[in-house]
């Protein structure tokens, strides 16, 4: 895509996002007439996850010829995945022990939704049970991406050890993935009308602005928090960006397409096929691009991680429940693997939730009372997902300076 044309539409991504905040605000309900719009838009990027993924990672991993050079690339990767989750979590538990937004809150029993109810029982175990599926074609079918990323990383291993047969192949998944990068430039067209019907219908189901503020008034500190502990974690970010990935400020704006699509879908994986297109035009290795996004977009949540740690502390604070130093350790570990486990699992906000609540004994049903601004936080925190994605690629690209010259 041309940069004229990515620009004409960022600028109607924001005029998007903009006018259906308006829409939603004072026509309320009415405003949810258009979602059928922005499920076109959403379903027209689902379609290309499983092949882009599929087609990235194969035609990446073999590109790199030695195998033994994705244990670089795969090391550096994960290394920063993990300390990164690790930070978020921690920075979500200082500023819910500073602002204690549960203090007072003085929570009666909540309604136990139905989704969590029919999980209350899912552990860590649950997590790790997702990671392999006996069927990929059913795993595609539910966009379960984790077997699918783990079985295509096996896959392109497999085509390096092959010789000439294997070239043929990997020539194949080269040609599919530049094909996939196109039809998702089209599809792009789609974004600004796209966004402004979610974001329209999303408010405008909760009732319009005077009831949502109702509801942010309810829980204001909460979200005070979590918010606060979200912008931190992205200056943090913006500073690896800049001192480890050697990056500028234009790379913050060349990303900006995917994070106002993250914000008005709230979904990482369905922001993806952006994530790769915004990141490819700011000239990062596509080798390593194709790797990093498609595992970050499963196993990299920073901001989910953050989330799941304020919200469990907020609901032991509103329910009066002490949790100390061991306690708190406990949510630090079940929150970071909860969120990187997260990407394989239905419905996986609430049921992550579910497995940090059970790790420390905490009442389910203070769920209830979340789920009023959840959907508002679901669109910062997968901001902060796909920003931790973006800047994960550009340290890939940072360590890898003698594939700087294979860039296609």
């Amino acid at each position: 895509m041309s940069h004229k044309h990515a620009m004409f539409i960022l600028y109607g991504i924001i005029a998007g996002v903009v006018a259906g905040g308006f829409t939603g605000w004072h026509f309320g309900e009415g405003a949810v007439k258009v979602k059928w719009i922005g499920d076109l838009f959403l379903d027209a990027l689902k379609m290309t996850i499983v092949p882009l993924v599929i087609t990235s990672i194969i035609s990446g991993i073999a590109s790199l010829g030695d195998i033994r050079r994705l244990g670089k690339l795969g090391g550096i990767t994960l290394a920063y995945y993990f300390s990164t989750t690790f930070i978020a979590v921690a920075i979500g538990l200082v500023f819910v022990n500073i602002i204690q937004p549960g203090a007072g809150l003085q929570l009666s029993t909540a309604h136990l939704p139905d989704t969590v109810a029919a999980n209350e029982n899912a552990g860590i175990g649950h997590i790790f049970q997702t990671m392999i599926s006996p069927n990929l074609f059913d795993a595609a079918a539910h966009t379960k991406i984790l077997p699918i990323i783990l079985f295509s990383i096996m896959f392109a291993a497999a085509l390096t050890m092959l010789g000439k047969p294997g070239e043929v192949v990997v020539s194949f998944f080269d040609g599919a993935n530049k094909a996939m990068l196109k039809l998702i430039g089209w599809i792009m067209y789609m974004a600004p009308i796209g966004i402004f019907s979610l974001v329209a219908y999303r408010l405008g189901k909760e009732g319009g602005g005077e009831a949502f503020m109702n509801e942010i008034t309810a829980v204001g500190w909460h979200v005070a928090t979590v918010i606060s502990g979200l912008a931190t974690h992205f200056v943090f970010l913006l500073m690896v960006m800049f001192f480890v990935a050697g990056q500028g400020w234009g790379y913050l704006v060349g990303m900006l397409r995917a994070l106002l699509t993250a914000f008005g879908t709230a979904s990482s994986s369905a922001t993806l096929p952006i994530t790769m297109e915004c990141v490819r035009e700011n000239n990062i290795n596509e080798r390593a691009a194709r790797f990093t996004l498609p595992l970050g977009s499963t196993i990299n949540m920073d901001g989910t991680a953050l989330y799941e740690a304020a919200a469990a502390m907020f609901i032991a604070q509103a329910y009066g429940i002490e949790l100390g130093i061991s306690a708190q350790i406990i949510v630090f570990i079940t929150a970071t693997l909860a969120a990187i486990g997260a990407a394989g699992i239905p419905e996986a906000g609430l049921v992550t939730m579910i497995i940090v609540l059970n790790a420390v004994g905490l009442p389910l049903e203070g769920i209830g009372i979340l789920l009023a601004v959840d959907w508002f936080l679901d669109r910062f925190r997968t901001t902060i997902n796909v920003w931790g994605d973006a800047v994960g690629a550009a340290v890939a690209h940072r360590f890898m300076p003698n594939d700087r010259d294979a860039q296609s």
